[in-house]
């Protein structure tokens, strides 16, 4: 991604943490403008997530418990950008993991911070169409707790519109693709 790069100056390092997905750092730093604080950052290797479109004209999503929620939420199939691979090369493993379904059309719909306020995390945004249904159903790994959805595009914002949790990376992915959705083509 590309951005106006100004590094703060580093004033103490005062804690770091690395876990399985992502590291955790809080430091005392100043800012280019003069301002100091201390400032915690998630640091994250990025996520990359499709928007998948059945030939019917179906969105696949997967309704998924999350724990920092305590509940499940609505999702587009995305995960975590591993160090052996580029973001394409994830989201074309997620999708048939989460959901058993293979793109075999891919378009690139643009990348976004996901919550830079704390974090550092992208989220790169595919477009995923010409799906088809593998033969055999989705291993979910054992931390996962993952169900299949098909919604059309309307029934999805009205689901949105309605209180349904979906999350922010699946909403502003949506709005990168709806330009290429035919409401009128689908039921």
């Amino acid at each position: 991604m590309t951005f106006g790069h100004e590094p703060p100056e580093l004033i103490r390092h005062r804690f770091s943490y690395s876990g399985r997905k992502f590291g955790f750092d809080v430091n005392t730093l100043r800012l280019p403008n003069g301002a100091e604080g201390d400032w915690e950052c998630i640091r994250h290797p990025g996520g990359a997530l499709c928007v998948p479109l059945t030939p019917e004209g179906e969105l696949v999503l997967v309704r998924q418990y999350r724990f920092a929620v305590q509940g499940r939420i609505l999702e587009f199939p995305a995960g975590t950008v591993e160090h052996s691979e580029n973001p394409e090369q994830t989201i074309k493993r997620e999708i048939e993991e989460e959901t058993g379904y293979r793109g075999h059309t891919w378009q690139k719909l643009g990348q976004f911070f996901l919550a830079p306020g704390y974090s550092d995390e992208i989220i790169y945004a595919f477009l995923a169409k010409d799906l088809e249904k593998l033969p055999t159903p989705p291993q979910q790994d054992e931390d996962e707790d993952i169900e299949t959805v098909l919604m059309t595009p309307r029934e999805l914002e009205a689901a949105i519109l309605n209180g349904e949790q979906v999350d922010a990376k699946s909403i502003s992915s949506y709005m990168l693709a709806r330009p290429f959705l035919n409401f009128n083509a689908y039921r």
